[in-house]
């Protein structure tokens, strides 16, 4: 007898289990992240889509009122008068399913978070010249 996991394990199927509206608006979501950022690499983290280029750049995540968007700390710090308009803490911003994705926010917050990882990857390599 086997135990069928009913995790997620790729965003397709993360999607699949939420009702037709909410599935229309995490695949919006999912296609602005994927023009933003064309070469991050899908995932589910945490039992959360996710995607990576050089280290986590968001994940987000589906609730019976809103959508979670994590684009880490620094993505929120630095959009902060920006997602006034959305509830939000340190890590998160607070989509509510009712309203249209703020599409060019998300854009600007994923760029962001491509152009963080790129630096902190480039910084890193200059520090492993340097030492040796």
């Amino acid at each position: 007898m086997s135990i069928i996991s009913t995790k997620p394990t790729n965003i397709n199927e993360y999607i699949a289990t939420f009702p037709e509206e909410t599935q229309k608006l995490l695949e919006e979501l999912r296609t602005i992240i994927k023009e933003a950022a064309p070469d991050a690499e899908e995932g589910i983290s945490y039992q959360m889509p996710a995607f990576r280029l050089n280290g986590i750049l968001v994940y987000f995540a589906a609730y019976k009122n809103h959508i979670g968007f994590y684009p880490t700390g620094t993505g929120i710090a630095n959009f902060k008068d920006e997602i006034k308009a959305f509830k939000n803490s340190k890590g998160t911003v607070q989509f509510p399913l009712n309203n249209p994705l703020p599409i060019d926010l998300i854009s600007k917050i994923v760029t962001f978070r491509l152009n963080e990882n790129l630096i902190k990857i480039k910084n890193s390599k200059t520090q492993k010249k340097q030492v040796q």
